[in-house]
C-alpha cells in the first residue's frame, strides 16, 4: 500500500514520515497548552514546570522537523 500511495502522491516515505512527525508534535502542542492551563488552575507548579518542559522539547522537535523537511523538498 505504501508503494501505491507513494506513486499516487509522488511522495517518498521519509517525506511523509517527517511531515507526520511534525503534525503530531504540533498537535501535541495544543494538548500540552491545555494541560498547562489545567495545572495552573489547580495551583500545581510542579506539573506546570513539567508540562512547560515538554512544550519546550516539542517546539525544538518541531523546529528540527521543519529544517529537515525544508532541506529535503
Amino acid at each position: 500500500m505504501a508503494d501505491t500511495t507513494e506513486q499516487a502522491l509522488r511522495t517518498r516515505d521519509e517525506h511523509y514520515d517527517m511531515v507526520s512527525v511534525l503534525y503530531h508534535v504540533l498537535q501535541e502542542g495544543d494538548t500540552i497548552e491545555r494541560y498547562i492551563r489545567d495545572a495552573k488552575d489547580s495551583g500545581d507548579e510542579e506539573l506546570v514546570e513539567f508540562f512547560e518542559q515538554v512544550q519546550k522539547q516539542d517546539r525544538e522537535r518541531a523546529a528540527r522537523a521543519k529544517e529537515l523537511i525544508r532541506a529535503r523538498l
